[in-house]
């Protein structure tokens, strides 16, 4: 897959590789897909992570093995949602809000995964170029996905937590191509997060009495 690690075009003095073009287009795809609450979001966050997979490994091990744990939360997702899309008549999920305990579950392991990824990063330089950063958005990356494969609204906020590091983050080191990409991230983010906002208030609202079910 040597091909992937290629020139696609030139973008804002930037030298975009195949890989990089790729795994963006199907990374809006993917959340564009969470939004409507398609099932085939799974599927495509599972291919984004394939086609990154290839192209890191061999030579950047750390991208690599990250990848491959987005794929595996990625399955988790298409089963999670295989089981729950029953629920409502046109097929998909019912978005709702977590529970206070599971929040707090979800903010420990952010944090703590936070911390122990870095820390590995730091041990094993080779792993990651920004220790800290890349840990943060990579934790809150799985913790977004977990949340989404729950139903769980919070996943739009993981996510935009997420989004005000990356965008900064990209812009900050010279990759103004992507850090667009994250602003465009961050839009749907918020569409997204008032569309399942919505739909939980509406999937929690209790039928009045005499009413047609």
């Amino acid at each position: 897959m040597n091909w992937l690690n290629s020139e696609a075009f030139t973008a804002f003095d930037q030298h975009i590789l195949w890989s990089d073009m790729i795994g963006n287009i199907t990374g809006l795809a993917a959340l564009a897909l969470g939004w409507r609450r398609s099932i085939w979001s799974w599927p495509v966050q599972f291919l984004a992570g394939l086609i990154l997979f290839g192209a890191f490994y061999g030579h950047l091990t750390g991208s690599a093995g990250k990848q491959a744990i987005v794929m595996v939360v990625a399955l988790y997702g298409w089963w999670q949602w295989n089981r729950n899309k029953g629920e409502t008549g046109d097929g998909h999920i019912v978005p709702r809000f977590a529970t206070w305990t599971e929040r707090a579950v979800m903010a420990g392991a952010a944090a703590a995964g936070t911390v122990a990824v870095a820390l590995l990063f730091k041990a094993y330089p080779s792993l990651s170029w920004d220790p800290w950063p890349d840990a943060y958005i990579f934790v809150g990356t799985v913790v977004a996905m977990y949340a989404q494969a729950r139903g769980m609204v919070e996943f739009w906020f993981a996510w935009l937590l997420v989004d005000l590091v990356g965008v900064p983050l990209n812009f900050a080191n010279g990759y103004a191509f992507s850090g667009f990409v994250y602003v465009i991230y961050g839009a749907l983010v918020l569409w997204g997060m008032r569309d399942w906002w919505l739909r939980s208030r509406q999937g929690a609202r209790p039928a009045l009495e005499g009413a047609p079910a």
